[in-house]
């Protein structure tokens, strides 16, 4: 399983990307391209859709990962299950560490954008076969995070620890697929089909590259 590694810690660390940083452009199909890696109207801090995702799915996979090393206190699997799903979905829980928007909602927004982008009449061929891959994976990692919030919710209703801790070993598990991916066949690599964050997040640079554009935070 690869993983863009410098691509991703750019992205993470980078946060939020100005708009001050992109030129005035009257390409439809860039300007959708902007919303997924550039900014957005109603992120936090009107970031980019694409590291609002990654930035909630960081979150996310950190505090699955502290529900998952006490299997036998139920009351701690429960509060990292809602920062969890806090992270996922706002709201589905009152209060957690994320960041308010949620993995679902971006991931989402990344996918619609990928679309926009690629129904554009100004697309070229190039912002069309990459949107689609950008879109599936995103799809990929939108849903992945919707089957963590029914898991939380269960892990929420069950009054013993031996109930929950296989959904917490299960929530775990797919955290890590929202960023990385799974290679489903089994081939040694993931590819956009099996994506998820990091799959985006290479064929967004792929998109940039093939319209001689410098992607954002690379």
């Amino acid at each position: 399983m690869k993983l863009i590694v410098p691509l991703l810690s750019v992205l993470l660390l980078s946060g939020c990307y100005s708009t001050a940083n992109m030129q005035p452009d009257a390409n439809t199909s860039h300007a959708h391209m902007g919303h997924i890696m550039n900014s957005w109207g109603d992120t936090p801090n009107k970031a980019g859709l694409l590291p609002t995702a990654m930035e909630e799915a960081k979150i996310a996979r950190q505090h699955a990962g502290f529900a998952a090393q006490k299997p036998t206190d139920l009351a701690w699997m429960k509060m990292h299950v809602q920062h969890v799903m806090h992270a996922m979905e706002p709201e589905s829980v009152a209060q957690g560490p994320g960041l308010g928007y949620g993995l679902v909602k971006a991931a989402n927004g990344v996918a619609k954008h990928a679309n926009l982008a690629a129904a554009s009449e100004d697309a070229s061929a190039n912002v069309k076969t990459h949107a689609e891959h950008v879109s599936t994976s995103a799809g990929n990692a939108a849903a992945l995070g919707q089957q963590i919030i029914d898991l939380g919710k269960q892990v929420q209703a069950t009054g013993n620890a031996a109930d929950a801790a296989p959904l917490v070993e299960r929530i775990e598990s797919l955290s890590l697929r929202i960023m990385e991916g799974f290679d489903a066949d089994g081939d040694g690599q993931v590819t956009w089909g099996e994506g998820g964050l990091a799959q985006a997040a290479q064929h967004m640079e792929f998109m940039y590259k093939g319209e001689g554009m410098m992607m954002p935070g690379a």
